[in-house]
């Protein structure tokens, strides 16, 4: 096993030199993650507007339902998958199993939740601030929704950039439905703790490190975001 700063000297060199191996690794992991995050966009996000604008029996059992599944166990997320992409599960016949698609699953099911609650969270306030308002003016159904999210904008770039920030960090699920297969499905999180558990401590810093620029990256603009939306507000 190599040394800490041997390895620690590596990686950067790995990361510098934009090792082919390293580059191919998180170029999978980003499309992979953004793939996800925009098939759960376009579910959670409309989703999280019509929650927001309507009241309805059984409103609140959805409510605490997808708040729960915001901390869905996502190795539970990766047997279900799992299961269903199997030869004898009910999507079997798709041959999923095993390929980047089968990771996309799986994180849109982890992080669809997270949006549909954020969403909701974010709109609803703005919909009772100006519920009068748009109803003066004959805005309904979808132009309702389209209003709601333009004006909670910021809010929502949270959310999204929160659900990105959960789907990049994913190894259980992924793992599970991934298999971790070289140059097919696997991703920084799932590499490291291969490589971690091979002794290879080069390869997993180095991806460690991008992994922790992309969540320093991701937080820098939250704040950013808060700000501005604190200054619209003000």
């Amino acid at each position: 096993m190599e040394g800490f700063s041997q390895a620690f000297q590596t990686s950067l060199g790995l990361i510098l030199a934009g090792d082919p191996y390293l580059v191919g690794i998180v170029a999978l992991s980003l499309q992979i993650s953004l793939a996800a995050l925009a098939i759960s966009a376009l579910i959670g996000v409309p989703l999280g507007a019509l929650l927001a604008m309507h009241r309805f029996w059984g409103r609140q059992i959805i409510v605490i339902a997808t708040n729960a599944l915001m901390g869905l166990p996502p190795v539970v997320v990766g047997l279900v998958v799992y299961l269903a992409l199997s030869r004898s599960g009910p999507l079997g016949v798709l041959d999923l199993l095993y390929t980047p698609a089968a990771m996309i699953l799986a994180q849109a099911l982890l992080i669809t939740p997270i949006l549909v609650a954020l969403t909701r969270q974010t709109l609803e306030p703005i919909n009772d601030e100006y519920a009068d308002l748009l109803r003066s003016f004959a805005v309904a159904g979808m132009r309702r929704v389209w209003v709601l999210i333009w004006d909670g904008r910021f809010g929502l770039l949270t959310a999204l950039l929160a659900g990105f920030g959960r789907a990049t960090a994913e190894v259980g699920a992924v793992i599970i439905v991934g298999g971790n297969i070289n140059h097919v499905t696997r991703v920084m999180t799932t590499t490291i703790a291969l490589e971690t558990s091979r002794g290879n401590l080069s390869l997993a810093m180095a991806l460690g490190v991008i992994l922790l620029i992309i969540a320093l990256a991701v937080n820098a603009v939250l704040s950013m975001v808060s700000q501005a939306t604190r200054r619209g507000y003000a």
